[in-house]
């Protein structure tokens, strides 16, 4: 793949991004950017990072990557070049660490006044625990979000690395970014944009807080309105070992389902009917397949799905149809998202292997003397 400026449609195109790679939602964040139209150009480190993924990262689609030894100060130069080029730059390294290359925003903000730049932590720049490791189970864990996390009243059960990295993190960097980048649009002066793990999760978790203040926060799993407290947002398993999910919350939306689950179920209002409308909802549920129950409700007000694996969610007829997913170069992977009415999104480019456009993405950015960098080591042409 050859690459060049301006290959981007989304409502981005024109924005210059930088960014440092690191994993989990630095790189999620520029998928987002690059999938929205931005120009984003990707600094390895010579020979990858932890991952070998290749091809199959779909987190690194969409933009070139260029392989710069960071322990070089002809790498830092070439760096700050093309942070005088760029309107943002994402880094995801340990507060420290990019003053310690001398990449830090005093250095940056010297080259460019207007340059946004998004630093992705999972404390924070600042804090006690700033400099200590953590993975997204440990900042969900501290911001109250995981301890009410599952069905199971004895331990919480952990999302994946959804929440914490990508909700409270990725998605708030983004969010910060494109906040600050209007912003210069007036001042014309760029800032840093703090993003913590910490700090997206707790205000993603803001509805919590909410039931807390109104008492309907017990502090116990499985006890309220949203955590399977209720029979009638919950899961069933079918016939076939399969699920459906019910999410019948609204009077009209369980009339619904009580009309097409065809038994007869008490007052849901009375809570000592709950244990026998959720005993009479696990039978009837393991009498039909999750696809008998699927066709039951298919289209229907009375809020039921199938729980579908990741490998059979792209051929379900809605998302099929939305095109949800999408098929590049061999990989099924999501769509960009969202949708927009006059600069709709593409992907680009399938994800590039570390280094692998180091020469042309340099010289595309208008980097003098690429081949003299690559000459004494500072860049690596893969």
């Amino acid at each position: 793949m050859t690459y060049e400026l301006g290959q981007g449609t989304g409502p981005l195109r024109g924005v210059r991004v930088v960014e440092v790679a690191g994993i989990g939602p630095g790189p999620h964040a520029c998928m987002l950017l690059a999938d929205l139209g931005a120009d984003v150009v990707r600094i390895d480190r010579p020979g990858g990072g932890m991952f070998a993924s290749g091809r199959a990262d779909v987190l690194n689609r969409g933009r070139p990557s260029v392989a710069l030894d960071l322990k070089r100060p002809e790498a830092i130069g070439a760096v700050l070049d093309l942070v005088e080029r760029a309107d943002v730059l994402v880094e995801g390294m340990r507060p420290g660490a990019m003053e310690r290359l001398g990449l830090g925003p005093d250095a940056c903000h010297a080259r460019n006044e207007r340059l946004v730049i998004g630093r992705m932590t999972g404390w924070g720049q600042g804090g006690p625990w700033s400099q200590a490791a953590g993975h997204d189970m440990n900042y969900i864990g501290i911001t109250g979000a995981l301890h009410g996390l599952g069905q199971d009243r004895d331990r919480p059960h952990f999302p994946g690395n959804l929440l914490g990295d990508f909700g409270g993190g990725s998605t708030y960097l983004v969010i910060g970014i494109l906040a600050a980048l209007l912003e210069a649009r007036t001042s014309g002066r760029g800032q840093v944009v703090d993003a913590a793990i910490v700090d997206g999760t707790a205000h993603l978790n803001a509805m919590a807080s909410t039931f807390a203040a109104l008492g309907l926060d017990t502090g116990t799993r499985r006890s309220g309105l949203l955590d399977g407290g209720t029979p009638w947002y919950d899961v069933y398993e079918t016939a076939d070992g399969r699920h459906v999910s019910v999410g019948a919350l609204e009077p009209q939306f369980w009339a619904a389902l009580v009309e097409r689950v065809g038994v007869e179920l008490p007052d849901r209002d009375d809570p000592a009917n709950h244990a026998t409308i959720r005993g009479a909802l696990i039978r009837r549920f393991k009498e039909r397949t999750q696809a008998e129950w699927a066709e039951v409700f298919d289209g229907t007000d009375a809020c039921v799905a199938p729980v579908v694996p990741l490998a059979e969610a792209p051929a379900h007829p809605h998302l099929a149809a939305r095109g949800t997913f999408v098929e590049r170069d061999g990989v099924t992977q999501p769509a960009p998202a969202p949708r927009f009415s006059r600069t709709a999104s593409t992907i680009s480019s399938p994800p590039a292997l570390p280094g692998e456009h180091t020469r042309e993405a340099l010289a595309a950015w208008g980097i003098a003397d690429v081949d003299g960098l690559i000459a004494c080591g500072a860049a690596v042409q893969a």
